[in-house]
């Protein structure tokens, strides 16, 4: 099984997959994320991927700077959103200026940072009051068929920390606020087939076990009707978190 290291790092060889199979934002939650900021804030996102999280963000007025440790998934970023200033790095480490934005945020991506660096680092480049805001797209395994799609790929380490209760941050930060929303992806087979192979766990697995899960998802999707071109419903919570700098 491939290290922990290993599977953050990953999603670079599955770049395209990653864009066409993972979920976008509810633009109501990044808005909640981004309520303190003011208007047109500077924004950084960090752990942008392919970005899904910058361009919920740059809909809503900000300037935003995308930051990936992976250059591959920087590069299909920057075909969605043209003319974007993009930054390689991490939640640790960071080259921006001190106090140089209004925001900070996360999108599927804190529970790869280690918390006590992470925290310290974004609170660096925060301006005084600045804001943290962390937002993960999680399946609702409240319907059946969701949850044995889980079972079959196993579960994320961003689901695995969420079910302990919520993310931890450092100093600067405190106190978490958190909201959740309630809602549905139409997505085909194809669509959901992306999703399942843009996760660590499957990219670093070996090829009888991505056999595996390739021929358990092909089943269960047979079942619940994704056939063809057919469009179901993919049901998701979304659960965002803010803190302000102290």
């Amino acid at each position: 099984m491939a290290t922990r290291d290993e599977m953050a790092t990953s999603f670079g060889t599955a770049a395209a997959t990653y864009e066409q199979g993972r979920p976008d934002y509810p633009v109501e939650a990044v808005a909640w994320l981004l309520e303190a900021a003011g208007r047109h804030p500077r924004v950084v996102d960090i752990g942008a991927g392919t970005g899904k999280l910058t361009r919920v963000v740059a809909a809503l007025g900000a300037d935003v700077i995308p930051v990936d440790p992976d250059a591959s998934m920087l590069d299909v970023l920057r075909a969605s959103v043209p003319g974007v200033e993009t930054m390689v790095g991490a939640a640790e480490r960071l080259a921006l200026p001190d106090e140089s934005v209004d925001a900070a945020v996360l999108g599927q991506a804190w529970h790869w940072v280690e918390p006590v660096a992470g925290s310290a680092e974004i609170g660096r480049v925060l301006k005084p009051g600045g804001t943290l805001g962390l937002i993960w797209n999680i399946r609702d395994e409240s319907v059946p068929w969701v949850a044995r799609l889980t079972a079959i790929m196993k579960g994320s380490h961003a689901e695995e920390m969420l079910a302990s209760g919520p993310p931890t941050v450092a100093t600067p930060f405190t106190a978490l606020e958190e909201r959740t929303w309630r809602w549905s992806r139409r997505v085909t087979r194809e669509t959901l087939t992306a999703m399942v192979f843009s996760r660590s766990y499957i990219i670093t697995a070996s090829a009888d076990e991505r056999a595996r899960i390739g021929r358990e998802v092909e089943t269960l999707l047979d079942e619940a009707g994704a056939v063809g071109d057919a469009v179901v419903d993919l049901p998701y919570i979304t659960r965002a978190f803010r803190a302000v700098k102290g």
